[in-house]
């Protein structure tokens, strides 16, 4: 199973990042890669935990957290895509006047968190159901994170699922929160701030603060891969 990130419009992706928080990748999967995915959430040995979000509150549904070693598609996957996104969090905090930076492989990273004693992988598969949702929220897992993360939408919409639309919401300084609704289709992924991203106002960049979550599902089954980069304490 191979990606092609090379012929991605990095420099349109940082556009839409610095313009909303969010940018599109379509057909990062096909429909073939998509449903292998899907079919690994039932190989239990391949995970490392299984949380039931409605006993956590977190909304409705469940997902699991691959162990290590990754899949090797997943292991590459993540690392090809950090390339590129590592330049972006770097001008990022820079604008934002934070000081960590990001090294320009992903394994780097990872030996920075695990040398923090974040050493769970949080690469995961998620369910959903007739009736699901998932809450707003960041996912951060320990001091260090890397500000960028994706998702990949392995189901159809309209086809295996109605309803369930990936949310954002970004709220400003002195201002009420605004929402946005990604429309995605099968195979597409979305990278997204994770916590806050720069944004210029009258007085030079500011911090706003981003959150994600997914609507209620109406019926069907939803599938979605989510590649955190940063590991968990």
């Amino acid at each position: 199973m191979s990606f092609d990130v090379a012929t991605i419009n990095w420099q349109g992706v940082a556009d839409d990042l610095d313009a909303r928080g969010a940018a599109v990748l379509p057909a990062l999967f096909s429909a073939a890669q998509c449903a292998e995915f899907s079919a690994r959430y039932d190989d239990s040995a391949l995970f490392r935990s299984r949380v039931v979000m409605a006993r956590h509150g977190y909304g409705r549904g469940e997902y699991q957290y691959f162990r290590y070693p990754l899949p090797p598609a997943l292991r590459e996957l993540r690392a090809a895509l950090y390339a590129p996104l590592a330049p972006i969090a770097n001008r990022w905090y820079e604008r934002m006047n934070l000081a960590p930076r990001f090294p320009p492989h992903h394994a780097d990273f990872i030996t920075r968190c695990h040398a923090a004693g974040q050493l769970r992988p949080t690469p995961l598969l998620l369910r959903y159901g007739a009736g699901d949702y998932n809450h707003l929220h960041q996912d951060l897992y320990g001091e260090h994170f890397f500000p960028l993360q994706v998702a990949v939408l392995l189901s159809a919409p309209g086809r295996d699922f109605e309803g369930g639309e990936f949310v954002l919401t970004e709220q400003r300084p002195r201002q009420q929160s605004r929402v946005e609704v990604i429309d995605l289709k099968q195979g597409d992924a979305v990278v997204f701030a994770v916590n806050q991203r720069p944004q210029n106002g009258t007085r030079g960049d500011y911090r706003v603060t981003m959150r994600h979550g997914v609507s209620r599902l109406r019926e069907g089954r939803r599938h979605t891969l989510g590649i955190i980069f940063h590991d968990a304490l």
